[in-house]
């Protein structure tokens, strides 16, 4: 399989982008990273390019991917404005497509549903909360799950509980149908998302990903 050298990142100014980030350098990633506000970045690499620009514009997606091998995505939605998920998904099959990507892997909350789920009473019951609670960032999340499930890209959707910011790093759990655990911690979750840039046991599926 194809090594990947140049990495797109969407949401690498977020909390879970910089120990993203940090982890994709530690590896002698090159990384081109999508800022709206660059000036408040405070990383500082010589293997980082930074591209200003939103997720939901498409233009900003297209300078960005140009060039990368695979794209990661950890970008949240934010409040009090436009949806973003759906959006940049399908910005982001577009461009891949475009280009001749093959990967992209992201980041969404295990309130997420696909059709192989056995979800337990505890992750059901934090599923149907995110559903009454937020159910228009719910539906939106929905959808982007959507547009993946019907592409043929290799793509892998991480689906995460609470993500504890922390520097001290866990026993990692994976499952396809259920969440292992409570929380996630941030290292614990950087490193897998860099790990599935050369493992393909999770292509086009959803794992659940925990720390013990």
């Amino acid at each position: 399989m194809k090594q990947h050298t140049t990495i797109a990142i969407l949401g690498g100014g977020g909390k879970t982008g910089t120990y993203l980030v940090h982890e994709l350098l530690n590896r002698d990633y090159q990384l081109k990273l999508l800022l709206r506000q660059p000036d408040h970045f405070t990383i500082s690499s010589p293997s980082i390019h930074i591209c200003k620009g939103d997720a939901i514009q498409y233009e900003s997606i297209r300078e960005l991917v140009q060039g990368c091998d695979a794209i990661i995505s950890t970008v949240g939605q934010r409040p009090n404005e436009p949806l973003v998920a759906s959006q940049a998904t399908n910005h982001i099959l577009r461009v891949m497509e475009e280009f001749q990507i093959r990967r992209y892997i992201a980041v969404a909350g295990l309130n997420l549903d696909t059709p192989t789920d056995q979800k337990s009473t505890r992750t059901q019951m934090a599923t149907d909360w995110m559903k009454t609670t937020y159910p228009i960032i719910h539906e939106d999340r929905q959808k982007a799950y959507e547009v993946l499930a019907e592409s043929p890209v290799d793509w892998t959707l991480v689906r995460v509980p609470f993500i504890v910011f922390t520097e001290e790093r866990g026993t990692t759990e994976v499952d396809l149908v259920d969440c292992p655990g409570e929380k996630v911690q941030a290292p614990d979750l950087a490193s897998f998302l860099a790990d599935q840039l050369t493992d393909t046991r999770y292509y086009q599926q959803s794992p659940f990903v925990a720390s013990l």
